[in-house]
């Protein structure tokens, strides 16, 4: 087969890996200098030479490298740790008697926080998530799902769904986890959009985006507001006067220091090469590998296959990485991985294969 990569082969000789990589649905590998730029935190606090301010300047050098990634207006990101908080304050901010749609086969950081609050008043239907879009009709007041399925891929119609909630007056809630950095959506009509960045954007864990239109972020109570989420961090430290940001900004939790340290320059490297060149990699490279076992295109830079009990732990004996997901095995193909990976896949993989 043709090794050729998509992108330029300095683009994946920026990660620093011994195995074949199949694995960024459960993290994703760093780029070196966005790997030494974590690192380069911890020894400065080590030594007594972390500021503030320089931790501020990570986080707004990631805000506006995302913002730029995914067509957004820096004002209308905000930041936190983990995405279930932002689904969590969505959640907690609907009224009583709300219905929200979920897919039945989403990840629970999506679900759950709406299933806790059942016992108020909130109801929530599931509905498989090929039907999800059919599902919204006129009683459903928000409709939260994952453009991409953790478990498999599977990647939802946003457009459709977006025009389906518009026609029937529902809001829509769009974790993009497993999606953003690599399949483009419009982001500037999603009402909320939820997004942790340690899986496709590379980041360390403890680093997540939450954005939305302004009409939706303004139904929103600032549930967790702290220092962090004023509109001068560094005078709201004590005291009762509420002095929260104007922007987005309002909804910001405290952030992991290290982490986006490590985020800022790996945002910024994915944010140059822009999400349709990365999408169009990361797919072709998933659709050689499907090519290959003969199954057909997913079009999705996730693939899950049925294979046999033992084929997880075989394949890192050989230097492949991937991981059990809902009972298949998942694998993910990104910019730390290259035609000439697919292929050593393909050979490891085919003697566990199952029909």
């Amino acid at each position: 087969m043709d090794t050729a990569p998509l992108l330029p082969a300095s683009i994946r000789d920026q990660f620093t890996r011994d195995v074949v990589y199949l694995n960024t649905a459960s993290y994703g590998l760093p780029p070196r200098v966005a790997h030494e730029a974590t690192l380069a935190v911890e020894r400065d606090r080590a030594a007594g030479r972390l500021t503030l301010a320089f931790c501020d300047e990570a986080v707004e050098r990631s805000r506006a490298a995302y913002a730029r990634l995914v067509g957004l207006p820096v004002s209308r990101v905000a930041v936190g740790s983990q995405a279930s908080q932002f689904v969590g304050l969505v959640a907690a901010s609907l009224p009583a008697r709300s219905t929200v749609l979920v897919a039945e086969e989403d990840f629970t950081s999506v679900t759950y926080p709406f299933l806790a609050l059942t016992g108020r008043g909130i109801t929530v239907r599931s509905v498989p998530v090929a039907r999800i879009v059919d599902a919204v009709d006129p009683t459903v007041d928000l409709v939260a799902v994952s453009a991409a399925q953790s478990a498999d891929g599977h990647v939802v119609d946003v457009a459709a769904l977006l025009a389906a909630a518009s026609a029937h007056g529902a809001r829509v809630l769009l974790d993009t986890t497993q999606s953003a950095g690599w399949l483009p959506v419009p982001a500037d009509r999603v009402d909320y959009l939820v997004c942790s960045a340690y899986k496709w954007l590379l980041g360390p864990r403890g680093v997540c985006f939450f954005a939305g239109t302004e009409e939706a972020l303004a139904d929103l109570t600032p549930g967790a507001a702290n220092w962090f989420a004023a509109e001068e961090g560094a005078e709201s430290f004590y005291g009762t006067e509420m002095r929260l940001a104007s922007d987005a900004r309002r909804f910001n939790l405290s952030p992991v220091w290290a982490s986006w340290a490590g985020l800022a320059p790996a945002l910024e490297m994915l944010a140059d090469l822009g999400e349709a060149a990365i999408g169009t990699h990361n797919v072709a490279l998933a659709n050689r590998f499907c090519a290959a076992l003969g199954l057909p295109p997913t079009d999705s830079a996730i693939v899950s296959l049925r294979v046999d009990a033992k084929a997880e732990a075989a394949l890192a004996e050989q230097g492949v990485v991937a991981t059990m997901r809902a009972g298949r095995l998942r694998c993910a193909f990104h910019l730390s991985t290259d035609a000439a990976d697919v292929d050593r896949a393909v050979e490891a993989v085919g003697a566990h294969l199952r029909g």
